[in-house]
């Protein structure tokens, strides 16, 4: 697996220490995460594995799903972690008025501080992003700018890229469009198929993930506009 690296637009950036985190918790409390996901939930998984193994100084709060039986609320019930099946509305790629509302409410009763997004296939909009503002991450397939919505890694071996990767970034209002946090390259090799490529990044951003969200947690990330600031370590 490749070496974490963050980088921003492509290139290695360094860590630089700010006196103000865009994650605000108050002093001696548990940071606390809450998980939305549609599917299997292998990113929720490394998450927990990194929690439970002490790199992560945080604590699952509650795991959400729009899908019933999606298997991120199996994992999450095996670890005796909170987790509930919220109906998602009428609409195939967002939720409606009411859904909008339960899973905010299910975040606010649970004392959330960050909302991570493992594979949750669905668009956050309006009142869901202004209850949590700058408190939402998502993990793309892809190195953003490049190749973002459905697909990124399908994309980028389509496009013929050399080099591939994954993203975690901050949710806003646009289609993967948020400030970048970190990233990860993957090479792309002549022999690849999507299913291989596809893998290879998944496995990056079970590194990735983690790495990046246990920054949020310790308070050593800053916001300056779009640029993401991390303390030198």
């Amino acid at each position: 697996m490749a070496k974490f690296r963050p980088l921003i637009n492509g290139a290695p950036f360094h860590f630089v220490l700010s006196a103000r985190s865009a994650i605000q918790v108050a002093v001696n409390s548990t940071f606390r995460i809450g998980v939305l996901g549609s599917g299997k939930g292998s990113n929720f998984v490394a998450i927990a594995a990194a929690i439970a193994a002490g790199k992560i100084p945080a604590e699952i709060a509650v795991v959400l799903s729009d899908v019933e039986h999606a298997g991120i609320l199996t994992h999450a019930r095996e670890r005796k972690i909170p987790a509930q099946f919220v109906p998602p509305g009428k609409f195939r790629t967002k939720l409606d008025e009411e859904a909008e509302r339960a899973f905010v409410a299910a975040l606010q009763n649970a004392r959330v501080d960050l909302i991570v997004l493992a594979g949750f296939m669905r668009v956050l909009k309006g009142d869901f992003l202004r209850a949590f503002e700058g408190r939402i991450v998502n993990v793309h397939p892809s190195l953003l700018p490049s190749f973002p919505g459905l697909e990124g890694w399908k994309q980028a071996l389509d496009y013929g890229v050399k080099v591939a990767g994954c993203t975690v970034h901050f949710v806003d209002a646009g289609v993967d469009s948020g400030a970048i946090i970190g990233q990860q390259t993957v090479p792309v090799l002549d022999h690849d198929t999507v299913e291989s490529l596809h893998q290879r990044i998944h496995a990056a951003e079970h590194e990735l993930y983690p790495k990046c969200i246990a920054a949020l947690a310790r308070k050593e990330i800053s916001v300056a506009g779009r640029r993401v600031i991390w303390k030198n370590t």
